[in-house]
């Protein structure tokens, strides 16, 4: 008798804890932590499969095709085509220049012509010195030099960035390339030669002969170098406007496309206020006419 009470009280007791372990399992499935460490095994089973992209505990990898020519291949002096295009809005090179945009009066910032205003205020004013000796090449350099010293002239810089569907022969000399002037928004296509090569001309935004007569005469030699080849002051333009400019300031002369105006009559303010030129009272009258449309 006593036998058989021992009997079905263990019989009892696994009952309950089959139904104990039973329930608990249950739990466990509805919370969902046993199917989260499911997923978490296979998930670390991809990472470390042969030939997966990723390491394991990292993101995915880009894979980044290496376009340089092999090891050995010589450097040719063959026309070598660079597509290019204008850059973003806050994009641009080190040490140079953003490319010409003739983004139109409204699509200008007003924080950029305030700071032009800003800037022009700070200028000095006063008349022209006389144009007594003056003389391009001796008083700013032979043109172009490579004052950056990165190997290429000024000139062939300037192509270079202002120029679309650029080609080139070697690493500098601009062969051909497409020109939307900055001053007439007319699309030229450029082409070296004898008789085409003018059709593009590096037009200094403050003529060299007006900044002789508003304080270059004072700068070293060398800062007056750097000024002729100073890319904040230069645009690759259509060679007409260029002949129609001249020597010309901002109160006779200014692009043809209104829509440019703000932005050369500012780089004209910037090289002033860098060179430490001045203006002529009827040339700052006009840069603040045009900076008020901006």
């Amino acid at each position: 008798m006593t036998s058989r009470r021992r009997r079905t009280r263990t019989t009892v007791q696994s009952s309950i804890v089959t139904l104990v372990v039973a329930v608990g399992v249950w739990a466990l499935l509805s919370s969902g932590v046993l199917s989260a460490g499911a997923e978490a095994d296979a998930d670390a089973g991809a990472d470390s499969a042969p030939g997966a992209d990723s390491a394991p505990g990292t993101g995915p990898t880009t894979s980044i095709t290496d376009s340089t020519p092999a090891t050995g291949t010589a450097p040719s002096d063959e026309p070598t085509i660079e597509t290019t295009s204008v850059p973003a809005a806050g994009a641009g090179e080190p040490s140079r220049a953003s490319r010409p945009t003739g983004t139109d009066a409204a699509g200008g910032t007003r924080t950029d012509a305030v700071a032009a205003r800003a800037l022009l205020a700070t200028l000095p004013v006063k008349g022209r010195s006389p144009s007594t000796g003056y003389d391009r090449e001796a008083d700013f350099g032979t043109a172009w030099l490579d004052v950056d010293h990165n190997g290429c002239d000024t000139r062939n810089d300037v192509l270079a960035r202002d120029l679309t569907h650029v080609v080139r022969q070697g690493p500098c000399r601009v062969m051909s390339g497409d020109l939307v002037s900055p001053y007439t928004g007319a699309t030229i296509a450029f082409v070296r030669g004898n008789t085409t090569s003018t059709l593009v001309q590096i037009d200094h935004v403050v003529a060299l002969e007006n900044a002789w007569r508003t304080g270059a005469q004072r700068l070293s030699q060398a800062e007056r170098e750097a000024l002729a080849n100073d890319p904040e002051n230069l645009f690759a333009v259509d060679g007409r406007s260029n002949a129609q400019k001249r020597s010309a300031d901002a109160a006779t002369w200014l692009p043809a496309a209104k829509g440019f105006r703000c932005e050369y009559v500012a780089h004209q303010i910037t090289v002033k206020a860098t060179y430490r030129l001045w203006v002529v009272p009827a040339e700052r009258d006009a840069m603040e006419r045009v900076l008020r449309t901006c």
